[in-house]
């Protein structure tokens, strides 16, 4: 200790004609404390005023730079020390200091910039100004071919400067990769990969850029993919393989990206580590089992990279992602019908599915998880349905097969994301299909949840799918035992208050469903439509300048068949519909102008 305060008293009055030799003695001293108690000898440092006369030591001609930058280094190892460290104006002249030819003084100089930028805005700030990070991209360049000890090293400490500058910063990231950093580390990655200190730098370097949007469009024009699934391959260890993961996700979510990963053979490697985990109860290979798995679906969620392992439904990995829906893990369960619903995504896809068998197992996943279920897996299987259901020629072959039975049996559900998907592959299910939207239609249990969710105001989705649902039921059936079913239930005011709805195809689709109600059963819901206030809102529609016209041609459609009626007949009269209408004979859309004279002809009459 007493020569620690000694070495420091004598750096306090060292001057530039003090001997190399004493003052290398006193730089010794104070690296030998910090390697005996780093904490303790950075306060005493911070209290007896030394950093700053460091800023004077730091020199390219001095012999003792490469120490100095040294004991920054250490101290800098203390959050404590960063801020004290930027005040001491220590930043510019170890920026200078990167323009040295010296290895062992820019070794350390990195490694004191990258400490004092550990997590710390101001350092981050003070490099930025100094332009260091520009120097150190510079360096990375002019090294990345170099493979010997002394290269790799200095490599190392750069990447992990640039790491502690850039991380968690968007602003200085988008910087780096303005540089061109990005096809540089790249670079690095393919030279180095038998070097694990530096790979694994240039893999959290890469985690580090690779959530930002500009950075995957440069990633895109490297071999980013080839490297990094040879490098995965290589890998033994769980953590490396979960560093390799890291950089992957954030990556997979671009297309172009995607199908290089594809190219490169990564679903290969995926299907592998499913294979050897899926029946492994350790905690890292539950990790990766599920980490493989969401990355395979991720893959398929671009449409070139979804239809090249698709290969018309014959492919292998279609095949293998397959027998994981039958499978006893909860995740795989949920990976498969993921991937299924990615795959269904164009009719070709669903088509094929459906003629090979597809619906039956997806069935029986479903009957798994019916009691006490696994939401997610219910979800995705739900999801898949829905998106197989979409052609039409599935419709009646799912129909057949019994889907809308085994959906129905989530009624129960009260997960919003379930009652979502439900409502959702019940509606595709029944487009154009009368028979089954009668069936559903007259099913009380059914219409009563629909009308419940009606009102799910925390939930717009399911809100927004119950509506659309219940008039897709009256709009398929035309069945007035559906249209009585639904007043009983309460659903008419559902409708009347989806003709409001921002969306237009729910409007649409809500005024069509009133047009059948008013032609089919107006009496029993005659009540229920006054009590809505359905006249004053057509009136509302009508006169609205902002209403597209199919709105106001199929609102003026649904006022002709609503005067049929006594009470809503003198409610259209009260509200001057005539004086609006005669307006709409001049509409620019040909259809609404001819409507507009076929109601004002109908009211005039009636009046």
């Amino acid at each position: 200790a007493d020569n620690l305060s000694d070495a420091l008293k004598k750096l306090k009055v060292t001057t530039t004609d003090s001997t190399a030799d004493s003052l290398e003695g006193c730089l010794d001293c104070l690296l030998q404390a910090l390697a005996q108690n780093n904490m303790e000898t950075s306060e005493k440092i911070q209290k007896s005023g030394v950093l700053q006369v460091f800023a004077s030591l730091l020199t390219p001609q001095s012999s003792c730079t490469a120490k100095v930058a040294n004991i920054i280094a250490e101290v800098a190892r203390n959050e404590f020390m960063r801020n004290p460290c930027v005040d001491a104006g220590l930043i510019p002249p170890l920026v200078q200091l990167l323009n040295c030819k010296d290895q062992e003084v820019l070794l350390q100089t990195g490694r004191a910039l990258g400490n004092i930028c550990y997590d710390s805005h101001e350092g981050r700030n003070a490099v930025d100004h100094a332009g260091g990070a520009h120097i150190v991209v510079d360096h990375l360049r002019s090294l990345c071919s170099k493979t010997d000890p002394a290269s790799e090293k200095l490599l190392t400490v750069f990447c992990g400067m640039l790491m502690n500058y850039s991380n968690e910063n968007d602003t200085l990231q988008s910087q780096l990769i303005n540089m061109g950093v990005i096809p540089t580390l790249v670079k690095l990655l393919g030279i180095h990969c038998q070097n694990a200190a530096l790979t694994e730098m240039c893999l959290v370097a890469f985690g580090n850029l690779a959530e930002l949007e500009s950075s995957k469009e440069q990633f895109a024009y490297t071999n980013i993919a080839e490297e990094l699934v040879k490098l995965f391959k290589k890998q033994i260890e769980h953590d490396k393989k979960e560093m390799i993961f890291e950089v992957l996700a954030p990556l997979a979510e671009n297309d172009v990206i995607k199908l290089q990963l594809v190219e490169a053979g990564l679903v290969e490697c995926l299907l592998e580590i499913v294979q050897k985990t899926v029946d492994s109860d350790k905690e890292d290979d539950i990790a990766e089992l599920k980490t493989a798995s969401d990355l395979m679906v991720l893959l398929l969620l671009g449409d070139e990279s979804m239809q090249k392992l698709f290969e018309g439904g014959k492919g292998s990995v279609f095949q293998r992602v397959l027998s994981w829906i039958p499978s006893n893990s909860h995740q795989l369960q949920l990976a498969g019908a993921l991937a299924i619903a990615n795959f269904a995504r164009n009719d070709g896809n669903c088509i094929h599915m459906v003629d090979n068998g597809i619906v039956q197992k997806l069935m029986d996943l479903l009957d798994r998880h019916v009691e006490d279920g696994n939401v997610t897996v219910q979800h995705a299987a739900l999801s898949a349905l829905r998106n197989l259901a979409i052609p039409v020629v599935n419709k009646a072959k799912m129909l057949s097969a019994g889907v809308a039975e085994a959906v129905l049996k989530f009624l129960r559900s009260e997960m919003p994301p379930v009652q979502f998907k439900l409502l959702g592959t019940l509606r595709m299910l029944i487009d154009a299909q009368a028979e089954a939207a009668e069936q559903l239609g007259k099913n009380v249990k059914l219409v009563e949840r629909l009308v419940e969710w009606c009102e799910a105001k925390d939930h717009a989705g399911v809100m927004g799918e119950s509506n659309r649902l219940l008039s897709a039921l009256i709009r398929h059936s035309k069945s007035k035992d559906v249209i009585r079913t639904i007043v009983q239930s309460g659903g008419i005011k559902h409708l009347v208050t989806m003709a409001t709805s921002e969306h237009v195809i729910m409007q649409n689709e809500a005024l069509v469903a009133l047009a059948l109600i008013a032609a089919l059963e107006l009496v029993t819901a005659e009540k229920d439509l006054e009590n809505a206030q359905l006249v004053q809102i057509l009136h509302r529609l009508l006169s609205d300048d902002r209403s597209a016209p199919e709105i106001k041609y199929n609102s003026m459609v649904l006022i002709c068949a609503l005067i049929g009626s006594e009470p809503l007949q003198k409610e259209v009269q009260s509200m001057a519909f005539l004086e609006v209408i005669s307006k709409l004979r001049s509409h620019e859309n040909k259809t609404v102008a001819q409507q507009a004279s076929l109601t004002e002809q109908r009211l005039a009459v009636e009046s």
